[in-house]
């Protein structure tokens, strides 16, 4: 018996349960304890389904002791962001529009990850529609960062990433429109990876922007994102930006060094655009150094500016989300929170000119990334400073200042979150390491050895203050 099996990482539970040295049934149930016992602290679960996942292990349990494990995933606990579309059980993206809806069918990764034989443990809070938040005037409350539940886990995907950092589940799988997977998962201190555009189906997922969405995995480790996604990836004739590319053994390309490859840095997006407080630039300084140890070069590079990529990339994103959204604001504008209310509005006063001239710039904006490719093999860069404290955003937080994640939504590359240290409140930093079109394996493979070479996945959040805080938030 495992003293706490929630703080395994996926491939370590993996690698225990092929040996039958852990129990599918043992780890489901310490998930769901976690849950029962610091969820109402950190409000990460929108839709619990214990009873499923309680049939869903045994089930697992009883094939793997007669046939062995058919996946690495086989008897792991896992979550969906509350926009995956799950067949009998709620789906509401957050939003009082949804707050009954029950879909018919599975979305594209549930329908991998059952068929991998994984546990479906519930659904995980976000922002409303993945945009607007966080709220207070939605469908459930927001999610706390378990490091402190004063401080915000960021968003979109914040469950998840809340519900990694603090056990209650093994793997989850976010989106990100403009760095919902890897801003919560440096706000929480995981990993997730924002796959290359195109490599993993959005079929039954809420959309948010069509041009800009994507779905991915979020994880304690490097190692176990590389698992999730050569489960999650692959062509779905359904997913009109779905591409026909062969998917790698991610996990086989996990090699331990950087040794060959060159390392792009766009200090000037550092330097005089979005400079770094002092901790974080010492953590990704010190980062940087780890990657030249494991065999890396690092360059600097010349990019186009931040603002640039977010200034197309909201003109874009406005105009999509009011054409989703268009109808319910006319007709039910009083179930919109108020935060996605003013962000849907501001596409209404765009032109079509407007659009039209952002995705020619967006264009431009992507090739000029894909050129920089040809002279390195990864770009890094921190995510964001860390997290802070939790309340509700501004109306005009879509027109703040730009950040480092939404260039490599712009121009589709894979961009992967992970932690690189903790400031002096021990809330994480981050490190975010972006590869060319399709090149996952690469980005992973980086990943995995810094994350290797580093202490900082032996470091969880406080369970036993969290527990406190939950008992007391049910007096």
């Amino acid at each position: 018996m495992h003293t706490d099996p929630t703080f395994l990482s996926l491939a370590e539970a993996s690698r225990l349960i092929a040996t039958k040295a852990l129990s599918p049934v043992e780890l489901t149930e310490a998930c769901l304890k976690r849950a029962d016992d610091v969820d109402g602290a950190l409000h990460s679960l929108i839709t619990p389904t214990p009873e499923r996942a309680r049939a869903e292990a045994r089930l697992a349990e009883a094939q793997i002791m007669r046939d062995g494990p058919r996946s690495a995933l086989h008897g792991i606990p896992y979550t969906l962001k509350d926009v995956y579309e799950t067949a009998g059980v709620r789906t509401t993206g957050q939003s009082r529009l949804l707050a009954d809806n029950v879909p018919a069918h599975d979305c594209h990764a549930q329908t991998a990850l059952a068929g991998a034989g994984g546990v479906l443990l519930g659904k995980t809070t976000t922002w409303e529609f993945a945009h607007g938040g966080p709220s207070w005037d939605v469908a459930a409350p927001p999610a706390h960062n378990p490091w402190n539940t004063g401080r915000h886990p960021a968003g979109s995907s914040s469950g998840s990433g809340a519900a990694i950092a603090a056990g209650l589940c093994l793997a989850t799988m976010g989106t990100d429109t403009g760095g919902s997977i890897r801003m919560p998962a440096a706000a929480c201190g995981i990993a997730g990876i924002k796959p290359t555009y195109g490599r993993v189906s959005r079929v039954g997922v809420l959309p948010n922007s069509f041009s800009h969405d994507h779905a991915g995995p979020m994880a304690w480790t490097t190692e176990d994102l590389a698992i999730l996604l050569g489960i999650v990836a692959g062509h779905d004739p359904r997913d009109p930006a779905s591409v026909d590319l062969p998917v790698p053994d991610y996990h086989a390309a996990l090699n331990g060094d950087a040794g060959g490859l060159v390392i792009g840095v766009p200090w000037h997006w550092m330097d005089e655009e979005v400079p770094l407080s002092p901790g974080n630039r010492r953590a990704f300084e010190a980062a940087l150094e780890v990657l030249r140890g494991l065999g890396a070069t690092l360059r600097p590079v010349t990019l186009p500016s931040l603002l640039e990529y977010n200034d197309a990339k909201r003109v874009i994103a406005m105009g999509e989300l009011y054409a989703i959204h268009e109808a319910d604001l006319r007709t039910r504008p009083e179930l919109f929170g108020a935060s996605l209310r003013y962000r849907i509005i501001c596409g209404a006063v765009l032109r079509a000119e407007d659009y039209i001239q952002a995705m020619r710039m967006r264009t431009r904006l992507a090739a000029a990334m894909q050129a920089v490719y040809q002279t390195v093999d990864l770009l890094a860069a921190p995510c964001a400073e860390p997290a802070g404290k939790l309340e509700p955003t501004s109306p005009h937080w879509m027109f703040a200042a730009p950040n480092y994640t939404t260039p490599f939504n712009s121009a589709g590359n894979p961009a992967l979150s992970i932690c690189n240290g903790y400031d002096d409140d021990g809330m994480p930093y981050s490190l975010q390491l972006a590869g060319r079109l399709f090149d996952e394996a690469t980005v992973l493979r980086v990943g995995d050895a810094y994350e290797k070479a580093t202490p900082w996945r032996q470091r969880r959040p406080d369970i036993a203050s969290l527990a406190a805080q939950s008992a007391a938030a049910l007096v």
